[in-house]
């Protein structure tokens, strides 16, 4: 009888399996070929069939609808591994599955990359599939009793479990190179050893941080906290000079970021291990000091990890310095868990979307102006410390096709386009109104910093490239680097400059190193800052 029910189950097995190996070619960029695949990976694609056949058919207890319902998942995971690599370029790994929760939190960051229209005729088809096969397939259990269905499934899933056991003990360790890797051993394979690698990993040490080193410094030296400037770091939404990879675009459009940048005493390109998303990934390694390398597997969403297990940060080698911290950031505190890890990272407050209204609004999030007020109303709060802010801005955030160009506004950004516009041009104006808001913001923090009793330094990088598919398919991708620049208020006279230095390019795990040095005058420790490139991994 055993044996009549497996080879019963044998025909939706096999279709199945033959079904997920196809899928596979959807994927872009796709896997190498199932036969130049090592044995390993092969097992492993093998075992996950066998075990999620076997487990969803002990749920549904249907084997053909556990076929599709599979096949389903599948095909949601390729779609939106294919999306992710359009617009981030990488693919999906394992430390994606978190962002399905949130993308029903958060929808509006997510779903309309994904495909509106695609996300509701899935879930529709998606109803129509549950409520056919439960009415049209038999339950197992009713055609052969619960004894022998539970037989089988289990000996399914335990077949499955030990060759996916056997795969990923035999398996070559990833690279933590997405792209390769998914060409390397294929989806199944990837996402195991990606989700095996995180859980044997190990968070950052804390002496790798070179803010350790401050906060013994600052118990060894106390400053004089009345003659500390105040310091605003801002991390810009999306922000990059256009004007250099996009002939079309307004020389005029950057004009305070031009002056800026011509004053600034540290400037350059900033290598940022982002793009077009994953903003945490660069913020992290600005406040941290700390290189993906650090964070090996867990540096695809370090912030999981800090919410956990706090490390040493510029915040809170500020505040030992006795700063007062403040993060300003106009978006729910809970997203990527900020609300638990800020505070880890040593700021004394936390401004999130609360702190503003929707008047603040410019576009679909708080405007980069609103946010700059809010700065200039802390740094007129006085009282008698100085004021470390880190503020991470909204504005320019995607998915920047849910907003529509106005052609008023293309004399600042696209002097010379027509209108209408052309399908590649009309998500980048969008973007370029939204970085000249960006760039009075910087103006307005310059001027609050002057006005201030204290003397002031401002700091200000973009996180990443924004993501525009077909404006890079027409022009080209850019290089995915950012601007960095560091500028005071006290300019050194010209009698003590060196010689003009030109921009210099760094990683973004050395900025809030050279931040805290312009502040304080010294390194922290020059032993264990470490200023390795950064790799373009892309949130």
């Amino acid at each position: 009888m055993l044996s009549s029910l497996l080879v019963s189950l044998s025909l939706p097995l096999l279709v199945g399996l033959l079904g997920s190996l196809a899928f596979e070619a959807l994927l872009s960029p796709r896997p190498t070929p199932l036969w130049k695949r090592s044995i390993a990976a092969n097992t492993i694609h093998l075992g996950s069939w066998l075990l999620l056949f076997g487990m969803f058919t002990l749920l549904l207890q249907r084997p053909w609808f556990a076929v599709v319902f599979v096949l389903s998942l599948q095909l949601v995971v390729i779609q939106s591994s294919n999306t992710k690599s359009k617009t981030l370029n990488e693919p999906f790994i394992c430390h994606d599955f978190e962002y399905f929760w949130d993308a029903i939190l958060h929808p509006r960051l997510y779903v309309p990359f994904f495909g509106i229209g695609l996300a509701i005729a899935a879930s529709s088809a998606g109803a129509i599939a549950i409520g056919s096969f439960l009415y049209l397939e038999s339950s197992l259990i009713s055609q052969w009793g619960a004894g022998l269905f539970l037989q089988s499934t289990v000996l399914l899933i335990g077949l499955g479990a030990l060759l996916l056991g056997i795969g990923l003990r035999s398996l070559a360790a990833v690279s933590l190179q997405p792209v390769d890797d998914l060409h390397r051993v294929g989806l199944h394979a990837s996402l195991w050893a990606y989700g095996v690698a995180l859980m044997r990993s190990s968070p950052p040490d804390p002496s790798a941080s070179p803010y350790t080193a401050a906060s013994q410094q600052a118990a060894a030296a106390p400053q004089d906290i009345a003659t500390l400037p105040n310091v605003v770091l801002v991390q810009s939404e999306s922000f990059f000079d256009p004007r250099p990879w996009c002939p079309e675009v307004a020389p005029s459009l950057l004009q305070h970021f031009d002056t800026t940048f011509t004053e600034a005493v540290e400037k350059g390109e900033l290598s940022v291990p982002a793009w077009g998303a994953n903003t945490v990934r660069t913020e992290c390694a600005v406040l941290t000091g700390l290189t993906p390398s650090d964070w090996g597997p867990r540096q695809f969403n370090p912030y999981r990890t800090l919410s956990r297990h706090p490390l040493p940060s510029v915040a809170s080698a500020f505040r030992a310095q006795g700063y007062r911290t403040i993060c300003v950031h106009p978006y729910p505190a809970t997203f990527y868990m900020r609300d638990k890890v800020i505070p880890q990272l040593g700021f004394d407050t936390f401004i999130d979307i609360s702190a503003f209204s929707s008047s603040d609004k410019h576009g679909q999030y708080i405007g980069d102006r609103a946010v700059a007020r809010k700065v200039g109303r802390l740094l007129k709060d006085d009282d008698n410390r100085p004021l470390f802010i880190f503020v991470i801005t909204m504005e320019n955030h995607g998915p920047l096709h849910l907003e529509a160009p106005q052609q008023a506004r293309l004399a600042d950004t696209l002097p010379n386009a027509a209108w209408p516009l052309p399908g590649h041009l009309r998500e980048l104006a969008v973007y370029l109104h939204h970085l000249g808001e960006a760039d009075q913001m910087l103006a307005s923090v310059k001027t609050a910093l002057n006005e201030s009793t204290r003397p002031g330094i401002l700091g200000w990088y973009g996180d990443h490239v924004p993501i525009l598919p077909d404006a890079y398919g027409y022009f080209m991708p850019p290089t995915g680097s950012t601007p960095y620049m560091i500028w005071s208020t006290q300019p050194t006279p010209p009698d003590q400059m060196p010689a003009e230095q030109p921009p210099q390019g760094i990683a973004a795990n050395e900025l809030g190193v050279r931040l805290f040095k312009q502040v304080f005058g010294r390194d922290i420790s020059n032993d264990v800052i470490k200023a390795e490139p950064e790799p373009q991994e892309q949130e």
